[in-house]
């Protein structure tokens, strides 16, 4: 089987999920090809996964580029032939789709919805096209059951699946079985200037400095955490369009960490790690953390409370675009580091039980197979079980509506 991504953001989370599905694909014996923009990470990393990597000149947005956008797609698709296309985020689902129109079995993946990330005019575009484009998706993919929902409740009649996200469990996990010790070793090998050196509790914020992500959201709360918390330390790891417009309005001692290669370090650097998005699908940071062992913050947006253990909603979400909200949640949790503490094992336990990425690559391996009326392979010799019990992975979690 030939599985064709066609892939627009070269970054992030996107990126991530892109590269472990190629990894599983390759291993399982699949032929997979990425084609994505030059730039970024993506390209080298899923290179390194075992895809064979095309370029497609691509920007984010559309525009005047999209007619020769949606020709570049279908040039390279005619060229691999592939047996399934898989069209990563809006752009890629955009063209890709206007390139096949139907004719080769389509998944679409969102990674969050185009029309929650814009407003006015553009906003009510992509949400026209979304609502037609489905009919071109032989599924629409969703990594949570609220984006599912979302896309329903916009009007979107599709073919869904859902599939969560999971991360690569033996990456991200502690560093070692005492996190007190954990943290301090952690900390010891980062670029913490003096003033974060202290003994007072480090938040983190690890994700793309833009709109999206909510740092700005975050840098109004921790003036009033500050209040509540004196010795507070806060770190954003990180880069993207709105550095420089952050850096002028964060309180001081806010240390600006840029982007980094390894971002476990800094997870487990943290008593808390935080993630005010304004939208997602299911956000990976939040994932990664936990896996490591480490209590989250996060906003209330799509995936957010289906990521969590159960029952810690009441600590660890706050509704989105409230500082005020964010900074009482920020205040009450880092000035109780056993609860802290506690939340960070239930966290990574899980993280061991429910956010293993090799459910995730083999549910989506499995979808392809579905969609080609092929049965699916097993399980790979010596792997666990994808839902730590039993002998066959769990049924993927699917709603479906006729089209």
């Amino acid at each position: 089987m030939t599985v064709f991504h066609l892939v627009q953001p070269v970054e992030g989370g996107v990126a991530r999920v892109v590269t472990d599905l190629v990894r599983a694909q390759t291993a399982a014996g699949l032929r997979t090809v990425v084609a994505c923009p030059r730039g970024g990470v993506l390209a080298e990393d899923a290179r390194d996964a075992g895809a064979e990597v095309l370029p497609w000149r691509a920007g984010r947005a559309p525009g005047p580029g999209l007619a020769a956008e949606v020709l570049g797609a279908a040039r390279l698709i005619r060229r691999i032939r592939p047996d399934v296309l898989h069209a990563h985020s809006a752009k890629a689902g955009l063209a890709g789709r206007l390139a096949v129109r139907g004719t080769l079995p389509t998944v679409f993946q969102p990674h969050a919805w185009s029309f929650d990330a814009v407003g006015g005019t553009t906003a009510a575009l992509a949400l026209r096209w979304e609502r037609f484009g489905a009919r071109w998706a032989d599924r629409v993919l969703c990594v949570s059951e609220a984006e599912r929902r979302a896309g329903e409740s916009a009007g979107i009649t599709a073919d869904w699946s859902v599939v969560h996200n999971g991360v690569d469990l033996e990456h991200f996990r502690p560093g070692g079985p005492d996190p007190g010790q954990d943290k301090a070793a952690a900390r010891a090998g980062l670029p913490l200037p003096a003033a974060l050196r202290g003994d007072g509790p480090l938040a983190v914020c690890v994700g793309r400095l833009c709109q999206q992500k909510g740092q700005d959201v975050l840098l109004r709360a921790w003036r009033e955490v500050l209040g509540t918390v004196p010795g507070a330390r806060l770190a954003l790891v990180g880069d993207g369009p709105d550095a420089e417009r952050l850096r002028r309005t964060a309180p001081p001692g806010v240390l600006f960490a840029g982007a980094a290669a390894d971002i476990r370090p800094w997870l487990r650097a943290a008593d808390l790690v935080v993630l005010p998005s304004r939208w997602e699908g299911m956000a990976l940071a939040p994932l990664e953390a936990m896996a490591c062992g480490r209590p989250v913050l996060v906003s209330d947006v799509s995936g957010a409370r289906e990521s969590l253990p159960p029952g810690q909603g009441r600590h660890c979400l706050v509704p989105p675009e409230q500082p005020t909200a964010l900074a009482k949640a920020l205040g009450a949790l880092l000035a109780d580091l056993p609860l802290l503490e506690e939340l960070g094992r239930q966290a990574q336990q899980h993280a061991r039980t429910d956010l293993d990425v090799r459910r995730t690559t083999d549910a989506v391996t499995g979808l392809y197979h579905e969609l080609l009326g092929r049965p699916a392979p097993g399980l790979r010799r010596g792997d666990p079980p994808p839902d730590g019990a039993g002998d066959t992975p769990k049924p993927l979690n699917q709603e479906r509506n006729s089209r």
